[in-house]
C-alpha cells in the first residue's frame, strides 16, 4: 500500500472514531488493501470481483464490483466522513444497508434506488430514534419515534409527519390518542392530562375546535362548542355530586394554560439524505479527460447543460453529479452533443413508430400567452364587470359575526339569499357608482363565507383580486354549455356564468359539498367561493347568475398542454395540427398522448381521492364532469420540443450520470423533479394533490388502425413534468334533457362511447379511464 493512501485512511479513521466514540466502540474501517486507481483498465462486462477503488474526488469504495460500478456487498466512504455498508445493485444502494453520518447519526434498514425506502431505523446524534416504514426518504406508514426530549409517538405517518391514527405520550405524563394531520392533532381525539382531566372531541391544527367535552377527575364535565376565539365558544357546565359551591372556570384556560405542556416536539432533522450524496465512479472522470477534443461523443452521452423553461441551468438530469467537470471540455462538446442528441432522439422515435405501427407524433411547444381579452371601456360586458365588482366588494366587506365551521341546516336553505339595490347615486348601504342601476343577490352568504374561510382565502386578498384596479379578462369564446368565463388579472379566480338550472343543482348539493370538502382537504373537485346574481334595471330586466371558483392553473409555471378528460370517445377529439396547438388549447381524450406516472406516495393518495370524489358526485346524481390536467414540461429545447429524460426507467434514480459511457448496462437516474425535492426538502410544502406535482409523462402512440383507442401504447419515452389537475364541470345532473340525449345518441353510436350516461355508469367509466392515464412510477 502506498504511503499516500495509508495516510488518507488513517486521517479518515481518526475523524470517524472521534465523531462516533461516544456512541459505539472503536473499530478500523478498512483493512489493509491494494488499491486500484482511477486510471486502471475498464472491466470485462459481466465479471463480478472484489475491488478496492479510490475515486478522483477522494472517496473510497471496497467490495464487490461489476460492469464498472458496485454490484453486491460493499462499503463506500465519502471524504466528508459519511459511510454506507450494504447491498448495491448496478451502482445504487439497493437492499439492506447501513448509512452513517459524521455526527454519529445512523440509518439501518432497507434502501431502494439510493433512497431510504422500506423498513428501517434512524438514530440521530442526540438519540432521536424512528423505527418503521420509509418511502423516498420520508417516514411514511406505521412507525414509532422516541424524541430527544423524552416524548414518544406511535401510529401512522405520512410524508414525514404524524398523519392518521396515533398516540403521543409526553414526558410529563400527558397523552393524546386520536387523529393527526400534517403533524398536528386534527380530527377526533382524546387528550388525557397527568392529573386525570381529559378532553374528548374535535381538533383542528393542534387545538380543540368544534364539539367537545372536558371532564374533570371528580366526574364534573363541560359540554359545548370549542374555539380559540372566545366569541365562538359556548357550552354548559355540569358539576358532579361531590363538587359544591360556585366554580369559577373559563374554557379558554385550556388553550392558554393546560395545552402549553402538550406541544409536539419538532424532533431532529436529517442533515443530508443518502440519496443526496454525489458519487462519481472511477470510469467517469478519467474517461472524459481521455477523450480527444476533436472526437465526436457517443449518441448516448448525457445532454449538455441548457436552460430549462423555468430558468434553471440543467445538464438534462437537472444537476451535475460527482466531481466538477472541466468547463472548457463541456463548451467544446456542447454544440456537437446537442445536434447529435436531438438527431438521434428523432431517429429513435421514428424507428419506434414505424416498427410498431404507431402514428408518428411530434410535440411542439408554442410561446406562452395569457388567455383572454381584457374588458375595457366600450366592451359589451364592461358594465356587467363593474356591477360584479361592486357587488363582490359589498358582500365580502359587509360586517358579519365570526362563524364556526359547524353550520346549522338553516344556512343551507335555498331561500337564504340577500337582495341589495345599487342606485347610481348610492344609498345608505351602497356607494355611488358610474355604472347602470342594478340589483345584487347573494345566495347562501354564510355558507360561502365559511367556505372561503375553510379554503384559507383571505377576505382582503379576495377583494383585491376581483375588485382591484385591474380589469377582468374574458376568455375568447364561451364554452359548449353557453357559459362565459372571466379571469381575474392575477389568475387566482375564475368567474363562470350559470344557467338557472345549474344554480339549482349547486344549491341542492351545497350541504353535501360542504361536508365533503371539509372532510377531505385534498379533494379534487372545484372550489366554489361565491354564488351571486346581477339583475339589470330597464326594459330587459336581464339576470346574470355566476359562480366564483378557484383557477386550477394559477401558477408561475407555463402550462404547455391542457387536457379535458372524461373517459368517453364520441366527439372527444380536437382536430388541430400540432402547429395550431398552443397553451390555451384544451385537448380532449383522443388527443391525449401521455401516461402520467406519479411517485408511489402521491399515486396512492390520488387513487383514494378519485374514489372519494366520484362517490360523492355519484350520490349527488352528477355526471358529465371531467378531469382538467395541465402539463408543464421541465425542459424544452431551442427548437420548441420537450427534452426527454435519458432512460425509460422510473423517476427514483441513481446519480451515475456518466456511467453509460463505460458500460452498456442501462442505469436509471434521478429526475429533476425528485432532485429539486431532495436538495430542497421544503419543496414538499408547496406540493399538494393536483397542485405543483412533479411526475413523469411517458409518451404513448395510438396504432394507425385503432383511431378510437382511448389510451395509446407506451413508447418508453419519458419527460420530466409538473402537473396540475382537478375535477371540473360538476353542476350537470342526470336530468330529463340528458336522459333524452342518451336515448337519441345511443341509437346512432356505441352507448359506451357517449358522455351522457347514468351517473353510476359515468363514475365507473371515469375512474377506470383516469387510473389508466395515471400510474405509479415503479
Amino acid at each position: 500500500m502506498s504511503k499516500e493512501f495509508s495516510g488518507i485512511l488513517k486521517a479518515w479513521e481518526f475523524k470517524l472514531k472521534k465523531a462516533t466514540a461516544k456512541k459505539r466502540p472503536k473499530n478500523i474501517i478498512f483493512a489493509t488493501m491494494s488499491v486500484a486507481h482511477v486510471d486502471d483498465d475498464l472491466d470485462t462486462p459481466g465479471e463480478v470481483y472484489y475491488a478496492e477503488k479510490v475515486l478522483n474526488n477522494g472517496d473510497i469504495y471496497t467490495g464487490q464490483w461489476s460492469d464498472n460500478c458496485p454490484n453486491g456487498n460493499g462499503k463506500y466512504l465519502w471524504s466528508d466522513g459519511c459511510m454506507y455498508v450494504g447491498d448495491w445493485v448496478k451502482g445504487k444502494t439497493m437492499g439492506k444497508g447501513k448509512f452513517s453520518w459524521p455526527s454519529g447519526a445512523t440509518y439501518e434498514g432497507q434502501f431502494k434506488n439510493g433512497y431510504m425506502d422500506g423498513e428501517g431505523t434512524y438514530t440521530g446524534c442526540s438519540n432521536d430514534t424512528y423505527r418503521g416504514s420509509w418511502v423516498i426518504n420520508m417516514k411514511h406508514g406505521k412507525g414509532t419515534r422516541d424524541y430527544v426530549n423524552g416524548d414518544h409517538y406511535e401510529g401512522d405517518w405520512r410524508r414525514g409527519h404524524p398523519d392518521g391514527q396515533g398516540r403521543y405520550q409526553w414526558i410529563n405524563g400527558n397523552q393524546y390518542i386520536g387523529q393527526w394531520r400534517h403533524g398536528k392533532m386534527n380530527g377526533n381525539g382524546t387528550i388525557i392530562w397527568a392529573n386525570g382531566n381529559r378532553y374528548d372531541g374535535s381538533w383542528e391544527d393542534g387545538y380543540p375546535k368544534g364539539n367537545g367535552t372536558y371532564r374533570w377527575a371528580d366526574g364534573s364535565f363541560y359540554v359545548g362548542i370549542w374555539s380559540k376565539d372566545s366569541r365562538e365558544q359556548s357550552g354548559t357546565y355540569y358539576p358532579s355530586s361531590s363538587r359544591t359551591g360556585t366554580f369559577d372556570w373559563d374554557p379558554q384556560d385550556v388553550y392558554s394554560n393546560e395545552l402549553l405542556g402538550c406541544q409536539v416536539s419538532p424532533g431532529e432533522r436529517i442533515s443530508a439524505y443518502p440519496s443526496q450524496k454525489l458519487i462519481t465512479w472511477p470510469c467517469e472522470g478519467e474517461f472524459l479527460q481521455k477523450l480527444p477534443i476533436a472526437k465526436t461523443p457517443k449518441a448516448n452521452n448525457p445532454r449538455p447543460k441548457r436552460n430549462s423553461v423555468d430558468g434553471r441551468l440543467s445538464n438534462g438530469d437537472g444537476y451535475s453529479w460527482g466531481s466538477e467537470t472541466d468547463a472548457a471540455s463541456n463548451s467544446v462538446y456542447s454544440d456537437q452533443q446537442r445536434e447529435l442528441s436531438d438527431e438521434s432522439r428523432s431517429c429513435q422515435t421514428d424507428d419506434l413508430d414505424n416498427s410498431r405501427g404507431f402514428q408518428p407524433h411530434c410535440i411542439k411547444i408554442q410561446p406562452n400567452k395569457k388567455p383572454g381579452t381584457t374588458i375595457s371601456k366600450g366592451h359589451k360586458n364592461y358594465e356587467l364587470m363593474l356591477n360584479l365588482q361592486l357587488g363582490i366588494r359589498h358582500s365580502v366587506g359587509r360586517p358579519a359575526p365570526a362563524t364556526s365551521l359547524d353550520l346549522r341546516a338553516t344556512a343551507f336553505d335555498t331561500k337564504e339569499k340577500i337582495w341589495t339595490k345599487f342606485p347610481t347615486e348610492g344609498s345608505k348601504y351602497t356607494p355611488p357608482h358610474q355604472s347602470c342601476e342594478f340589483k345584487w343577490k347573494d345566495y347562501c352568504p354564510l355558507v360561502f363565507r365559511t367556505l372561503r374561510k375553510l379554503f384559507k382565502v383571505d377576505p382582503a386578498d379576495y377583494m383585491i383580486s376581483i375588485c382591484g384596479n385591474d380589469a377582468l379578462r374574458e376568455l375568447s369564446s364561451p364554452g359548449k354549455s353557453g357559459s362565459f368565463f372571466y379571469l381575474t388579472n392575477d389568475d387566482k379566480y375564475m368567474i363562470k356564468t350559470l344557467k338557472k338550472a345549474e344554480v339549482k343543482v349547486l344549491l341542492g348539493m351545497l350541504p353535501a359539498y360542504y361536508n365533503h370538502v371539509r372532510a377531505f382537504e385534498n379533494t379534487l373537485v372545484t372550489k366554489f367561493f361565491g354564488l351571486h346574481c346581477v339583475k339589470m334595471t330597464g326594459p330587459t330586466q336581464k339576470k346574470v347568475r355566476f359562480v366564483i371558483m378557484g383557477n386550477l392553473f394559477c401558477t408561475e409555471y407555463a402550462i404547455h398542454r391542457r387536457f379535458d378528460l372524461k373517459g368517453s370517445s364520441h366527439g372527444r377529439l380536437t382536430e388541430k395540427d400540432e402547429s395550431q396547438i398552443d397553451s390555451t388549447t384544451t385537448l380532449k381524450d383522443l388527443d391525449l398522448n401521455f401516461i402520467f406516472r406519479l411517485q408511489k406516495v402521491w399515486f396512492q393518495e390520488f387513487c383514494r381521492q378519485v374514489d372519494r370524489d366520484c362517490d360523492f358526485l355519484e350520490q349527488e346524481r352528477i355526471m358529465d364532469y371531467s378531469l382538467l390536467v395541465g402539463v408543464h414540461f421541465r425542459e424544452v429545447s431551442g427548437s420548441g420540443e420537450p427534452v426527454t429524460t435519458e432512460t425509460p426507467n422510473s423517476g427514483l434514480l441513481t446519480p451515475t450520470a456518466n456511467a453509460d459511457r463505460c458500460s452498456d448496462v442501462s442505469t436509471p437516474r434521478i429526475s429533476r423533479a425528485d432532485m429539486d425535492l431532495l436538495f430542497d426538502p421544503s419543496g414538499w410544502a408547496s406540493i399538494r394533490l393536483g397542485i405543483n406535482m412533479p411526475a413523469k409523462a411517458e409518451l404513448t402512440m395510438r396504432k394507425s388502425d385503432f383511431e378510437m383507442q382511448l389510451v395509446g401504447e407506451p413508447t418508453g419515452q419519458y419527460y420530466d413534468v409538473i402537473l396540475f389537475f382537478g375535477i371540473i364541470d360538476i353542476l350537470q345532473n342526470y336530468d330529463i334533457s340528458k336522459k333524452l340525449e342518451h336515448a337519441y345518441k345511443a341509437f346512432q353510436y356505441d352507448p359506451t362511447s357517449i358522455s351522457a350516461v347514468d351517473p353510476k355508469q359515468y363514475s365507473k367509466r371515469f375512474r377506470d379511464f383516469i387510473l389508466k392515464v395515471f400510474a405509479e412510477d415503479t
